[in-house]
């Protein structure tokens, strides 16, 4: 198995076992989406791409719909797409990434952390190294379709690694992992060779893991877990190698 793949397989957010804040993330996405390409997901890409993700959270209809309505209501916030970039204690790398509607709060909040646990914000950009940006799809087997045929497929996609995996139910998908900047071919492809999809996302792979002693993974997880609280985060990826 590939290095994505097994970064993705160990990589746990307690967010996602949070129904309430697993639909406040994906809502903020689809508002996003809807503002900067229209409300209709027939012409918008992204937002189909949101709205698949939010079916396969079970998030209600009309949450959907709220988010999209919010994108048009002018007394909304106006979200930004903000990333935050430190290395908490013990050198371990964090990856934040945020939607918020004031920065100067946000950032304010997020140096907090940093500072509390002993770590430090760094500059945007001062991490980008460290990380590769990845386009994650998670789609459903097709009959009479390979693996290794689909891989073929894909290679001009930008798609560099697949593995086969299960949802929570044990039923079987296939992960796909590519650029960042080809979600929009690797979707177009999908689509239009009848793949169901199941989700889609971005995620920052981490090109190196650091090992950590029990202690220190215990002041780590603290530090995580108080960022991934904040109203303002959407997403927290870090090098720290998982526990086995």
């Amino acid at each position: 198995m590939g290095r994505a793949f097994e970064y993705r397989k160990a990589r746990k957010l307690k967010r996602w076992g949070n129904m309430s804040r697993t639909f406040t993330r994906i809502g903020k996405e689809i508002t996003i989406a809807a503002k900067a390409g229209g409300p209709d997901p027939a012409t918008n890409p992204r937002l189909r791409a949101l709205m698949q993700n939010a079916k396969a959270a079970n998030m209600p209809k009309d949450t959907v719909e709220r988010a999209i309505k919010k994108a048009t209501d002018k007394d909304a916030g106006d979200y930004k797409e903000i990333t935050y970039e430190g290395y908490g204690p013990f050198g371990i790398a964090i990856f934040v990434e945020a939607a918020t509607d004031n920065n100067t709060r946000t950032v304010a909040n997020v140096r907090s952390y940093f500072t509390k646990f002993g770590g430090s914000l760094g500059t945007q950009g001062s991490l980008t190294f460290l990380f590769d940006h990845k386009s994650v799809f998670k789609i459903k087997p097709k009959d009479g379709v390979s693996l290794e045929d689909l891989e073929l497929e894909l290679i001009d996609y930008g798609v560099d690694e697949l593995e086969n995996d299960e949802d929570e139910d044990g039923n079987q998908l296939i992960v796909l992992y590519g650029g960042f900047e080809d979600f929009n071919g690797i979707q177009h492809y999908l689509e239009e060779n009848g793949f169901e999809i199941i989700s889609s996302e971005f995620e920052r792979i981490p090109n190196d893991l650091k090992d950590v002693t029990p202690e220190q993974r215990e002041t780590l997880n603290k530090l995580l877990d108080k960022i991934e609280e904040d109203e303002d985060v959407q997403n927290v990826f870090h090098n720290m190698r998982e526990e086995e």
